[in-house]
């Protein structure tokens, strides 16, 4: 068998506490961080630079309440197409990305083509969403739709 290179390296330990702690508080101050490690300040730095340089660090955003904002109705919609070829994928992906009401779209394996996960003001701003913008998109055939009653774990922590 032919030996081929990891794309990433392997994380150490303290990598990923790092990565465990910031993902927690992405604002935790780099003397903090280093305590909370064991390793200096500067250290620690070197550390960030590389996690990001290496793509394990993406960004950093603030997480804001939906509700305060007036988005109460959480929404998850089963994306059907009219066909499935490369280019409806393409057309579909590009179109709603363009989509500010879609917090997240992925293509799935299963029965039906895409999840769409949106955020609305309530059911006739969903309505509205789902007429004007989803069912507009190209070569979207048919949806089903899952309003969320309870959202029951929604930090998003990765694993580490």
């Amino acid at each position: 068998m032919e030996f081929v290179p990891e794309i990433y390296p392997v994380l150490d330990r303290t990598d990923r506490r790092i990565l465990s702690l910031i993902q927690a508080d992405g604002r935790i101050a780099g003397v903090e961080l280093a305590e909370k490690v064991g390793l200096s300040p500067t250290a620690v730095g070197e550390r960030l630079k590389r996690l990001t340089r290496e793509g394990y660090i993406t960004g950093y955003r603030a997480t804001l309440d939906p509700l305060k904002l007036g988005l109460n109705l959480l929404v998850f919609v089963e994306v059907y197409l009219d066909k499935t070829t490369p280019d409806a994928f393409e057309r579909f992906a590009a179109a709603v990305k363009r989509a500010p009401e879609v917090l997240e779209c992925h293509m799935v394996a299963g029965g039906f083509d895409y999840l769409v996960k949106t955020r609305v003001a309530d059911m006739n701003a969903y309505r509205r969403f789902l007429g004007e913008v989803l069912l507009a998109l190209p070569a979207v055939r048919e949806t089903r739709t899952y309003a969320v009653m309870e959202e029951v774990k929604t930090d998003g922590a990765l694993p580490l």
